[in-house]
């Protein structure tokens, strides 16, 4: 079995089916998020990511493999279009279990990656938008010669990016109204009752330099205890932290919680941070994922849909050996 997050289709069948040929479970999720990390047209994960609020773009990931007990971690690294595959090497390469920053792309280069530039032209497009959508009390921005420009809308955009698709400008507009966080969590189990986890991600966009959500937190963005099951996150890292979400659930399973409810238990525990205050919460989105060493799995969103606005319920990809399929998590709140 292999769930993931809803960027994951053909992440989750690439893991599947490295699986089915007897691949080890970790190599087999790392293959899998490899494919986001490197497409330019996923904004939130690896190559492409949007970017900090400096412009440029900083990747977190961390691995855990069940069979071994053991883990790895790379936090703000630069340059580095899969920083899965640097998890993975700080797990087995060093006695550490997470390098970060200018550490984490030195480590990189000695293991005989190159570093390339991440921030495509799609990307340097939002970064550049949302900085003269920025204001001061007096309505100034040293990026734009109009006190009163505010690109947040596709026909203001058109002045100044005028030969880009309405379908580019739509989206420009949209990550500046509300910044995504997105991510990729991937969890494999096989045959044997193996399993591993991957979660990574450029992170949340127009962030401070330096910013770390709970992607690479072991225990935060990913939980893997393969007596157990495995969890993960996608969506504001920070509310995460404050319940240890991932290592949560799994204990929750261990306690004898189906997934569904183990999932739900933990978002009700973000919720109480905000004194369950509907109004504060719709500020945020958050998923949390879990498979069972049985094959049992669920998805848990906060909320049913991303905006009041929106038709599409939140879903995540699960993979039991065919074709990847998406199906619905199961919220905690609905959006009117």
């Amino acid at each position: 079995m292999v769930i993931t997050s809803r960027n994951g289709l053909a992440a989750a069948k690439k893991a599947m089916e490295m699986v089915q040929q007897g691949a080890d479970t970790l190599d087999a999720a790392i293959a899998g998020v490899n494919i986001v990390e490197l497409d330019p047209k996923d904004h939130s994960v690896g190559y492409g990511g949007l970017p900090n609020e400096e412009g440029v773009v900083e990747l977190d990931a961390c691995v855990m493999h069940g069979p071994t007990k053991m883990c790895g971690s790379v936090a703000s690294i630069r340059g580095i279009k899969t920083p899965s595959k640097i998890a993975k090497l700080v797990m087995t390469e060093t006695g550490h279990t997470m390098i970060v920053g200018e550490g984490a792309l030195k480590f990189a280069k000695e293991m005989g990656f190159g570093e390339e530039e991440l921030l495509t032209d799609d990307s340097r497009k939002a970064w550049l938008a949302w900085k003269k959508s920025l204001r001061d009390p007096a309505g100034s921005n040293n990026w734009s010669n109009e006190v009163d420009y505010e690109p947040k809308k596709v026909a203001e955009l058109r002045g100044v990016f005028p030969g880009e698709s309405e379908e580019t400008l739509a989206w420009i507009a949209q990550v500046i109204r509300r910044p995504p966080t997105g991510t990729i969590n991937l969890l494999v189990v096989n045959s044997k009752g193996e399993m591993s986890g991957v979660t990574s991600t450029s992170g949340l966009a127009w962030k401070l330099a330096g910013r770390v959500g709970d992607s690479p937190i072991i225990g935060t963005g990913l939980y893997v205890d393969q007596e157990v099951g495995a969890a993960g996150s996608t969506g504001r890292g920070e509310e995460n932290i404050r319940i240890v979400g991932a290592h949560t659930i799994v204990e929750n399973m261990r306690r004898g919680m189906p997934p569904k409810e183990a999932c739900l238990d933990a978002m009700k525990r973000v919720s109480r941070n905000f004194k369950d205050d509907k109004a504060r919460l719709n500020v945020f989105d958050l998923d949390f994922y879990a498979l069972r060493n049985d094959g049992a799995y669920a998805c848990a969103s906060l909320w049913d849909k991303p905006t009041k606005n929106a038709t599409r319920p939140f879903k995540f990809v699960v993979n039991d050996g065919g074709e990847s399929r998406m199906e619905d998590c199961a919220p905690l709140y609905q959006r009117s």
